[in-house]
């Protein structure tokens, strides 16, 4: 049963930070470290291109003494102040590279970051990557409020394998895998205003979805489940990324205490909970793991590591690009809220490199939504709107390409 829970928000004052400077800027061919003479407010690391370069703004930071680089990844190092509270460490790089993660010691006073040379390609995907911001655990900081979302019910002993499901369309297709969630002995969310049950309407309105993506002729689709079977969470991504599938869309009904809530929501990955899922496949011992068309065995630890990173953000980006797709193209169709995108930490969103995203099509709390999404005419919107919304997107990959 799906239930909905905001945590209250927990705010820890931020003390007072004092504008430490930097004592030295270490560039290795693995990683860079940056020393203070006291500790810092935090960092922001991020890539530019044209020219190619790294930078590292650190806050309530003054600049140091001049640095050189010993590293065949770096040509020079420079240091100025883009505004009057941090001070920006810029690598100019003499061939394209990429930065990982980055940690401050205990004492909040150094300041590490892996770096690892790229591909071109490599490097123009981080350059299109947000800004990745390190806090440093030595300084107090606020947390903004957050709501989670979390299912529970009683899972059924795991089967042997995964089911392959059947693949519609054209061979050679981009492939979009439909999930129906719940199913089986898990019913979802069940109305009060009618009796529907959540498993019924997401797979009524999977199908629609597959017949309106097999009628445009454009891509291949295939379903998770196509009958009332149960799947674990993490077998349903697990079915998509066996197939190779290139979107992956987990369609869910809403609920909610009252009958006020009301709308369509889309939920992506937090930058949180795909940190903690790249940690977890770049720390395996047989990194045989594939991300793009990347086999990852031959690589060491920490280019392992950043690659995944890498991998990670881009399917980030691309997720949040397709909600935002989604809403433009669709939000008549889905009628959305208007807190329409937020982020999760769903299993289903864990795959690294497939973009994914759980659709919420509206609340069996409220009767409005359900005659909506579980009638003929509002499921076909939903699909209808879903397939403009990929049409667009895969257009939109073919031309950056």
């Amino acid at each position: 049963m799906l239930v909905s829970s905001l945590f209250a928000t927990m705010m820890v004052p931020a003390l007072p930070v004092q504008a430490a400077g930097i004592r030295s800027v270490q560039v290795g061919e693995a990683q860079i470290v940056i020393r203070f003479d006291e500790a810092v407010g935090g960092a922001t690391s991020f890539v530019l291109a044209g020219p190619d370069r790294i930078a590292i703004d650190v806050s309530d930071a003054e600049p140091g003494p001049a640095a050189t680089a010993s590293s065949s990844l770096v040509a020079s190092v420079r240091q100025g102040r883009p505004d009057g509270q941090s001070t920006r460490v810029v690598l100019d790089l003499a061939r394209p590279a990429v930065i990982g993660r980055g940690s401050f010691s205990a004492d909040g006073k150094a300041l590490t970051l892996a770096i690892a040379p790229a591909s071109d390609g490599q490097f123009e995907a981080a350059a299109r990557s947000a800004p990745r911001a390190i806090t440093n655990p030595a300084i107090g900081f606020s947390k903004p409020p957050r709501s989670t979302y979390s299912v529970s019910t009683t899972l059924d002993p795991a089967a042997k394998g995964l089911p392959r499901p059947k693949i519609y369309g054209p061979k050679g297709r981009p492939l979009i895998v439909i999930d129906a969630g719940h199913g089986g002995h898990d019913p979802g969310a069940i109305s009060p205003v009618a009796g529907q049950r959540e498993k019924d309407i997401t797979l009524s309105v999977a199908r629609k979805v597959r017949d309106e993506i097999i009628a445009a002729g454009r891509f291949r689709v295939a379903l998770t489940r196509e009958d009332d079977r149960f799947l674990v969470l993490r077998e349903r991504s697990a079915i998509a990324k066996n197939l190779g599938a290139n979107l992956f869309i987990s369609i869910h009904a809403d609920s909610a205490g009252g009958s006020g809530a009301t709308g369509a929501t889309i939920y992506t990955l937090s930058e949180n909970a795909s940190d903690a899922e790249a940690a977890k496949l770049a720390a395996r011992e047989n990194k045989a793991d594939i991300l793009n068309g990347v086999n990852l065995g031959g690589e060491n630890a920490e280019i392992a590591s950043i690659l995944v990173d890498l991998a990670q953000r881009e399917t980030m980006n691309s997720s949040s690009n397709f909600a935002n797709l989604l809403r433009r193209e669709a939000s008549s169709d889905l009628r959305l809220r208007s807190d329409y995108h937020r982020m999760a930490g769903f299993a289903v969103l864990k795959q690294p490199d497939m973009p994914s995203i759980l659709l919420e099509i509206g609340y069996l709390t409220n009767s409005e939504d359900v005659d909506r999404i579980a009638s003929e005419t509002g499921q076909r919107r939903i699909a209808t709107g879903l397939r403009k919304a990929i049409d667009i997107h895969f257009a939109q990959r073919v031309a950056m390409r």
